[in-house]
């Protein structure tokens, strides 16, 4: 290729070494995204002139109380489940790693029953506990001595139960979560680290676990997305949560479709705000992975914001 100026500043003429880039044209990468479009209107054309949809029975209950407590609800079970269920997952997966063959069966058998059986089972098993034993009895197994005995209905409400039941289902799923982070080390980190005299708990903690996050961050946030959606499922052990509370209210005034529309929109609300932490958790343990990160959204509201001011400021300073 040649110079684009000579040293007189004048462009040169064209010779044989000059190519002349021309783009490929895609005329189906339009069409396509036309016809994406009409239907996109047509559908939204369709829900707005349905006249089987009551608009204002959906936004008379979208923050009805009885909703709202609700949401609240899922919101609650949802963290509190995942907090405790990521500690599960840690200790389970460390025993899958650990070179004790009695820990990595234990570890291995918890993860087989919880994940082979259906969470809808385990929910309505934790809530009918009290069917399979009466009394939970706290005592010395195997030697009838018993310091207390509990009703089980009475230390294990339905909340409880659901819960438990979606704790446990979950911290299943994310032990592989972890341990496929943690397999995906370097082995000479470890050997470097124990070399050093670093202990094991220390290893995990400061050097493989933080590495391990980058693998582990995308998988995680949408278990957490998942485990949102997943508490609907308390609703056939009668826990008030935002599915709950929608079908109790359109048993009564029997606006199912609106009461539905009314949950999706809170899922669909309460899951967008789920994924801005998990953008930014993802950005932060990949730091030292990409050499590139791309612009954040508020990066680029602030860089076409100075992009906006710059021809203002050099029109002032013209001016002057």
């Amino acid at each position: 290729m040649s110079s684009q100026f000579d040293a007189l500043g004048q462009r040169p003429q064209s010779t044989l070494d000059d190519i002349d880039a021309i783009a490929l044209r895609r005329p189906w990468r339009w069409i396509s995204a036309a016809i994406g479009l009409i239907f996109v209107a047509a559908l939204v054309q369709s829900l707005a002139k349905n006249e089987n949809l009551k608009y204002p029975i959906i936004a008379q209950f979208l923050f009805d109380w009885r909703i709202v407590n609700g949401v609240w609800l899922t919101i609650t079970l949802t963290i509190v489940s995942m907090i405790v269920s990521t500690l599960i997952a840690i200790v389970i997966a460390s025993m899958r790693l650990s070179s004790n063959p009695v820990l990595t069966s234990i570890s291995w058998l918890y993860i087989w029953l919880f994940r082979g059986t259906p969470l809808l089972v385990q929910v309505v098993l934790w809530g009918y506990l009290g069917l399979l034993y009466r009394n939970i009895i706290i005592g010395i197994p195997f030697t009838g001595i018993t310091f207390l005995t509990l009703d089980t209905n009475t230390l294990i409400p339905a909340l409880v139960a659901g819960f438990i039941a979606l704790t446990l289902n979950q911290g299943a799923y994310s032990a592989e979560i972890v341990r496929a982070g943690m397999l995906s080390v370097d082995e000479g980190q470890r050997e470097a680290a124990h070399s050093l005299g670093i202990s094991a708990l220390a290893t995990f903690r400061r050097i493989l676990l933080p590495q391990a996050m980058r693998v582990i961050i995308p998988p995680m946030g949408n278990e957490t997305i998942s485990m949102l959606k997943n508490t609907s499922l308390l609703s056939v052990i009668a826990v008030l949560e935002l599915y709950t509370q929608a079908t109790l209210i359109s048993s009564r005034n029997l606006y199912q479709v609106e009461l539905l529309i009314v949950i999706s929109l809170w899922y669909l609300t309460l899951t967008s705000i789920l994924s801005v932490p998990q953008y930014y958790l993802e950005r932060r343990y990949g730091r030292g992975f990409s050499r590139d990160l791309s612009l954040t959204p508020i990066q680029r509201i602030k860089v076409a914001l100075k992009q906006f001011h710059k021809p203002r400021v050099r029109a002032n300073k013209d001016g002057n």
